[in-house]
This record gives C-alpha cells, sequence and structure tokens, in this order.
C-alpha cells in the first residue's frame, strides 16, 4: 500500500524532525534537518558519531520520531508519529541520499557528519483540519 499523499504534503512542508532513539537503557530525543525520499519513503539526515543518538542508532535500530506543526488553534493542529528503521547509507544510495540532502539544503555540501536514512514502517498522521481528531494510519506491507 503506497503512503497517502497527505502524509507525503505534510512531510514535505517541514524540515525539522525530533528523533527518538533507545540504548537499551534509556530513550532519547534529537532535532534533525531532513529531507524526504518520496521514492523510497525514507527520511535523509546527518549524524555526527561524537552524538547520543548516533551511537543508540549503531545499537538499535528501531526509531520514532514526529514532525509537529505547532499551533495554539485547535483546529489547525497537525502532526505525524513515526515508527522507522534507522540506517546508514552505502555506495550508490549514499549518493542519492546526499544530492536529495543537498538539493534541500545547500549548504550542506560542506558537512562532514554521517548520512542516515530512517525508513518508514508506520505513520499515524492528525490533522484537524480534516476533522477533529482526523487520523490517518499509514503501516508498511510486510
Amino acid at each position: 500500500m503506497e503512503i497517502d499523499k497527505r502524509i507525503i504534503s505534510f512531510i514535505k512542508k517541514h524540515h525539522v524532525l525530533t528523533l527518538a532513539t533507545f540504548d537499551g537503557v534509556s530513550a532519547y530525543c534529537a532535532n534533525v534537518f531532513y529531507a524526504y525520499d518520496t521514492e523510497n519513503n525514507f527520511f535523509v539526515f546527518y549524524s555526527e558519531n561524537k552524538t547520543k543518538h548516533f551511537n543508540d542508532m549503531k545499537t538499535c535500530k528501531n526509531v520514532a520520531a514526529s514532525i509537529v506543526l505547532e499551533t495554539k488553534i485547535v483546529g489547525k493542529i497537525q502532526g505525524l508519529q513515526i515508527n522507522g528503521i534507522a540506517a546508514q547509507p552505502a555506495n550508490e544510495m549514499k549518493k542519492r541520499c546526499k544530492n536529495i540532502y543537498i538539493k534541500r539544503f545547500p549548504y550542506a555540501i560542506i558537512h562532514t557528519a554521517d548520512l542516515w536514512t530512517l525508513e518508514i514502517t508506520f505513520a499515524k498522521y492528525t490533522n484537524n483540519m480534516l476533522g477533529f481528531g482526523k487520523k490517518i494510519i499509514w503501516k508498511k506491507s510486510e
């Protein structure tokens, strides 16, 4: 099943996600700038190897994330909650990811951190503009 176009539209309107990782003992959150690969349904972001979330992802590839529209107006509330798999792309995929990221953030061409992807396995999109508490659920086919 293809991911709902309203979810993709929401993802493309934003550029920061909150990434939640786990090291086997404690959870941790980090905010990362992202680009989105529509074709492969994953986020692309950079992380330096000295960060906690980088080391957590090395230990546990299962992550969660969220993107939210900040508003106090109840009728405009929108947000996306995600479960996914973190990975470091290699070879041709790494080149593709870097190109996608640099297209969105041209200044990142000088970035020396490591590239990561977050493949979406589950998404719950809440959008009160579609009706109060309206949720769109997507799960990756197995």
